[in-house]
């Protein structure tokens, strides 16, 4: 019976904080668009991605 004393509010507390995590989310706008980036791993794109930082120096060396 003690124990629901202290399982109680710590349940409460954890409540709030999730209420508190999904008012934040909507606010900040992470429900907005929901469909845009799973269609980004569908869509083809043919261009080539930049060369990073490795692959810029390896090209520079390469030209004579």
């Amino acid at each position: 019976m003690k124990m629901l004393y202290v399982l109680i509010p710590l349940a409460l507390m954890l409540l709030g904080v999730a209420v508190w995590a999904l008012v934040w989310a909507i606010r900040s706008g992470q429900f907005d668009d929901l469909e845009s980036h799973g269609w980004s791993v569908v869509l083809d794109d043919d261009q080539k991605p930049p060369p990073g930082p490795d692959e810029k120096e390896t090209q520079e060396e390469k030209t004579p």
